[in-house]
């Protein structure tokens, strides 16, 4: 089964390799390009991997590498409903036993999600995600699959739990932030995780949270693998821009990046510092917003909304920056970081979530509190007093931490060890 646009890689599918899938809501996505280089590092270890993805989002996408991934992904939802329901209910017919157990299974997370935070999802979403999980399992017995993994402890994950349940393979989910930490009750992460052979947290704060929510029973399925880079992408970095303090920030144009403090911040340090320059990239709900309060404060000639880049355009921007500038108040780790590090850039960042683990202070930039525009401020100060010899350096020691710490095919490794079925089932 399938759906136009995808097409399976006969190749793969005669190979011996150890058989496994990979689940997201919505794939791909320009902003979910570490999914891809995970699973690309984890086909070069020798793993079959075939992409499920609730829904498509072909029409945004630009880059030739999502489009050709968009292809090899089998989207769930493109099948219809009815295709859908008739295939749940000759699946549960055929497994009744499991078919209760998940039936349960999902009760009892809508029950929890009801009124919870948006896309928690109550009993009536559960029984949708039902019907995905058996479409998932079914496609999993036709492709012969030995694990599910999942990225995102919301839909995706409930997905996997539900199919594993049916009948399917043994899952597992990846846990980024902050999305799963502002709901985990509604989102069930307890009962998720308990179902799972093993839960990966890209951060140690981030496994801290779910230590919060998993039974003590469960704690040895938490691990931390990181999300990767590709080193080979990142020659050697150009020297950094003299003058300024120049600046880059990159994300979301959303509540929880901080950027409308940042403006504030920038206002704050324009009066000393007549030739900063920060230019935003990225796209998102409150652009207008954006403009204004840069228009409100006169800061038109310092502050760039640059939209939304393609992954050169970001290299680009890094490059004519001294530093990137992180001022969000809610984050899992930011990709923006390790590649702002990687383009031996020091970083700004605010002191949330797994941030302080990857950016040192005094070392690869600033560490500050979060929702303080006048820190922010006085780091862009202390940046503008830095020599050029000392951001190099700093830029250097950021560049060497990233790369140890932040490699795809080690991370990969790392995963691969998990996931492999010799580790039997949970």
């Amino acid at each position: 089964m399938g759906q136009p646009g995808f097409r399976p890689d006969s190749a793969q599918a005669e190979r011996t390799a150890v058989r496994i899938a990979y689940l997201v809501n919505t794939y791909p996505r320009a902003s979910h390009t570490f999914i891809r280089r995970e699973v690309q590092a984890l086909e070069r270890r020798g793993f079959t991997v075939h992409r499920f993805a609730m829904r498509s989002e072909r029409a945004s996408l630009i880059d030739p590498a999502d489009l050709a991934e968009d292809d090899r992904t089998e989207h769930v939802l493109a099948q219809g409903g009815m295709t859908l329901l008739r295939g749940a209910l000759g699946w549960m017919l055929r497994h009744p036993a499991q078919s209760a157990r998940a039936i349960a299974a999902a009760m009892r997370c809508g029950k929890l999600g009801q009124g919870g935070s948006p896309g928690t999802g109550g009993r009536l979403r559960h029984l949708v995600y039902l019907l995905e999980a058996a479409f998932v399992a079914q496609r999993c017995a036709d492709l012969q699959v030995q694990h599910l993994h999942a990225h995102f402890g919301t839909n995706s994950a409930a997905v996997a739990m539900l199919a594993h349940l049916l009948g399917g393979p043994r899952y597992s989910f990846t846990v980024h932030g902050p999305e799963e930490f502002d709901a985990p009750l509604p989102l069930a992460l307890g009962e998720k995780i308990r179902h799972a052979a093993f839960v990966v947290a890209i951060s140690s704060f981030g496994r801290s949270q779910l230590y919060r929510w998993a039974a003590l029973r469960d704690w040895s399925k938490l691990h931390v693998v990181h999300c990767g880079i590709e080193p080979a992408k990142f020659t050697a970095p150009a020297p950094p821009p003299s003058g300024g303090p120049h600046l880059v920030a990159i994300g979301r144009l959303a509540e929880q990046k901080g950027f409308s403090l940042l403006v504030d911040a920038v206002s704050l340090a324009a009066a000393t510092h007549p030739d900063l320059r920060l230019t935003l990239v990225g796209d998102g709900p409150l652009r207008k917003e954006l403009e204004a309060a840069i228009a409100a404060n006169g800061l038109s000639q310092m502050i760039t909304l640059a939209g939304w880049q393609d992954e050169a355009g970001v290299q680009r921007a890094l490059a004519q920056a001294q530093a990137l500038i992180l001022p969000s108040f809610a984050e899992g780790l930011p990709m923006v970081v390790m590649e702002a590090m990687a383009a031996g850039r020091p970083v700004i960042a605010t002191a949330i979530a797994g941030v302080p683990e990857l950016v040192v202070s005094g070392e690869t930039g600033w560490i500050v509190p979060a929702g303080d525009a006048v820190v922010l401020a006085e780091a862009i100060a202390a940046l503008a007093r830095t020599p050029q010899a000392r951001l190099i350096t700093m830029g250097a020691a950021a560049r060497d931490r990233v790369l140890e710490r932040h490699d795809i095919d080690v991370e990969a490794a790392k995963l691969s060890g998990l996931i492999s079925p010799e580790r039997g089932e949970t």
